[in-house]
């Protein structure tokens, strides 16, 4: 007799990497500092993992940010989601 459905079956636990978290040597990261969500960012800083700016770099945070001038990119973005969510400039 068979097992009942669920027992006994494979599942695909392949682990899949998403692209977004592979950090590259591509792009203008290191000329511009980037928005990140805060908490993404002091996890980063700890535990030396990337992260995603609003503009899409994906990088590991490893310098302090105030020494850059803002990735116009990011503060196109934020601008747009502030202005998407109502808040007043």
């Amino acid at each position: 007799m068979a097992p009942p459905f669920g027992f006994g079956s494979s599942t695909d636990t392949k682990v899949r990497e998403d692209e977004r978290t592979i950090p590259t040597d591509e792009g203008d990261h290191e000329r511009f500092s980037h928005y990140v969500e805060k908490d993404k960012l002091t996890e980063a800083m700890v535990m030396g993992t990337p992260v995603v700016a609003l503009c899409g770099k994906v990088w590991v945070p490893s310098r302090a940010p105030e020494k850059f001038p803002v990735c116009p990119d990011c503060k196109d973005a934020w601008e747009k989601f502030k202005d998407d969510s109502g808040d007043d400039k």
